[in-house]
């Protein structure tokens, strides 16, 4: 009796050891197959020698230092009205409102995000990838399949979306009637019967240009605070 458990015990003991071989071993050849694809082991070491160059085409600058428009002047309170109403259709799901407040000629991005050291911050932005880089045209795309059709899965039944939008700085522009509009956005995302809230901060650049129809959005970027998304999708609009 004892030695058949004693050849038992050996026989497993050989199998866990096998087993933890080939684990060992798949394990490790995933690890290097998917180390293939991460950025940081090839795109971004593309981006480090020079071989994939970033666009800056795209960002919005004021003309210099001297083109503030300070809180309480009335073009600045007109374009804060802009930004808060904007995030209450947003809110409550008026999305063909939103789109009215869009330019025909918008861009609109959200670049990815990379870990850097200190001092190189600069590099952290990467506008040759985007998670998002859209136009009017695309944006209208999106909103009809939302509210005109039952395949939009991903936000049908909707989020519950809350848009905190502060720090709001303006700049003037070389035209006089378009505005460099810089301001933090804090979004607050819930679905289903989900306790808990999904969160997304960001900074947004836009440019901001004043109509004989009221204020437009002709541009936006949004410089995400994560290099990985902590919720799963963005068939939402920032």
């Amino acid at each position: 009796m004892w030695s058949a458990i004693v050849i038992s015990e050996h026989i497993w003991q050989n199998c866990l050891t096998s087993f933890l071989a080939i684990s060992t071993a798949t394990r490790l050849s995933f690890t290097r197959w998917i180390g293939n694809f991460r950025p940081e082991n090839s795109f971004i070491a593309s981006l480090e020698e020079g071989t994939v160059t970033t666009t800056t085409a795209e960002t919005i600058a004021p003309t210099d230092l001297d083109s503030r428009i300070h809180v309480g002047a009335p073009i600045y309170n007109e374009i804060v009205e802009f930004l808060y109403d904007e995030a209450s259709h947003l809110d409550h799901l008026e999305l063909l409102g939103w789109a009215d407040m869009l330019a025909d000629d918008l861009v609109y991005t959200v670049p990815i995000r990379l870990n850097r050291a200190l001092a190189d911050q600069a590099a952290t932005v990467v506008r040759s990838v985007k998670h998002l880089d859209e136009t009017k045209a695309s944006i209208l795309g999106r909103i009809a399949r939302l509210t005109q059709t039952k395949s939009a899965w991903a936000e049908d039944p909707p989020s519950r979306q809350r848009r905190l939008v502060t720090n709001v700085k303006v700049n003037a522009t070389a035209k006089v009637d378009e505005f460099c509009v810089c301001s933090n956005l804090l979004l607050t995302r819930n679905r289903f019967n989900a306790e808990e809230y999904q969160l997304m901060s960001a900074e947004r650049t836009d440019l901001i240009r004043k109509t004989p129809a009221g204020m437009k959005l002709a541009k936006r970027e949004v410089l995400l605070d994560q290099a990985t998304l902590g919720m799963p999708n963005l068939a939402i609009f920032l």
